[in-house]
């Protein structure tokens, strides 16, 4: 059996609490021109307490199916890595807060290139006949990880989530996911790490001194390595689709810094204008980051039924992706 993945619907969900530079400044001992000027960011959202992952997937995810117009789904996918708890995965418990306890469900990791990786999931599941729709949630609260004192990530990262639903469908309709290109390079992964907390360097009495149970990232080579690798996959998912660089109405990509977007497009020679960008609002909300500018993007006009879009991405692992697909004409939901 086969079919292509079609997305019919799009939501997203963001904390309450907004953390504004100033709110940040005191603490790091920087300005918050300083902080502008090497991330493009102003706010971010992070989680309140008691607020978790989970949380901010159920609110996406519910706003998805809303604009799916409802409907049971076959499975569930998560795409995240900050789940609630280390065991069991957090998509079982999505799934049943949204009513669709027995469905298949499970998490998917790849740091900031998890929507890609795990549209590439959903899309299989509906190629090889396990689902005829999946709902697909990509969500963090990556301010559970970061070092308090680290002027290097406390700035970059917001917590969000974002969702969409997939159908069945055919590939020359609207919305119908468009070849994927997917990559990785393991012998890098030092650059963007987690180190403590897993079977490695396990937590077993009390948190290491040596900071290592925070996010640490090499920034000056993720950058060199995200505008390489990103333009690469962009260029060959636009090949596979049949795509000049000049069809393309809108480019969404994984919301990592502004001078990465901007670096991107003077790569691929993209209009200035085509770029779509959030990140000054809400920060770099790793895998989230695609979904959530997909459904701001759609519900203030700037993403549009018809546009033809390409979406790329790039995260820990190392991971890096991207794909295609011409937009529909679906509602959206999500605050």
């Amino acid at each position: 059996m086969t079919g292509r993945a079609v997305l019919c619907g799009v939501g997203h969900r963001l904390p309450e609490r907004v953390v504004t530079n100033a709110e940040l400044c005191a603490r790091l001992g920087v300005s918050e021109d300083w902080i502008v000027s090497r991330t493009g960011i102003s706010t971010r959202r992070w989680v309140g307490p008691g607020e978790a992952t989970s949380d901010l997937a159920v609110g996406a995810g519910r706003a998805a199916l809303e604009s799916a117009g409802g409907g049971p789904v076959d499975a569930v996918v998560l795409a995240t890595s900050t789940p609630d708890h280390r065991s069991p995965a957090t998509a079982p418990d999505v799934a049943a807060r949204l009513g669709l306890g027995g469905v298949a469900a499970l998490d998917v990791s790849a740091v900031c290139t998890g929507f890609l990786y795990g549209l590439a999931t959903a899309a299989g599941f509906i190629a090889a006949g396990v689902a005829e729709r999946v709902l697909l949630v990509a969500a963090e609260a990556f301010s559970t990880l970061l070092d308090p004192d680290d002027p290097t990530t406390l700035p970059i990262f917001g917590d969000g989530a974002g969702a969409v639903v997939l159908r069945r469908g055919d590939a020359d309709e609207p919305g119908a996911v468009g070849p994927l290109v997917l990559g990785s390079d393991g012998e890098r992964a030092d650059l963007i790490t987690v180190l403590a907390g897993g079977a490695r360097i396990p937590l077993r009495d009390k948190a290491p001194d040596d900071g290592s149970q925070y996010f640490r990232m090499r920034g000056r080579e993720v950058f060199r390595h995200s505008v390489e690798r990103m333009s690469a996959a962009a260029t060959e998912a636009l090949r596979g689709a049949g795509w000049e660089l000049g069809d393309v109405d809108r480019v969404v990509t994984h919301q990592a810094n502004a001078r990465v977007s901007a670096a991107l497009a003077t790569r691929l020679g993209l209009r200035r204008d085509a770029v779509t960008q959030n990140i000054a609002e809400v920060g770099n909300t790793a895998a989230a980051s695609i979904p959530v500018l997909l459904a701001q993007a759609a519900s203030d006009g700037t993403l549009k039924p018809g546009h033809r879009v390409l979406l790329a991405a790039f995260g820990g692992g190392l991971t890096w992706g991207a794909t295609t697909l011409t937009w529909p004409e679906i509602e959206t939901r999500g605050a």
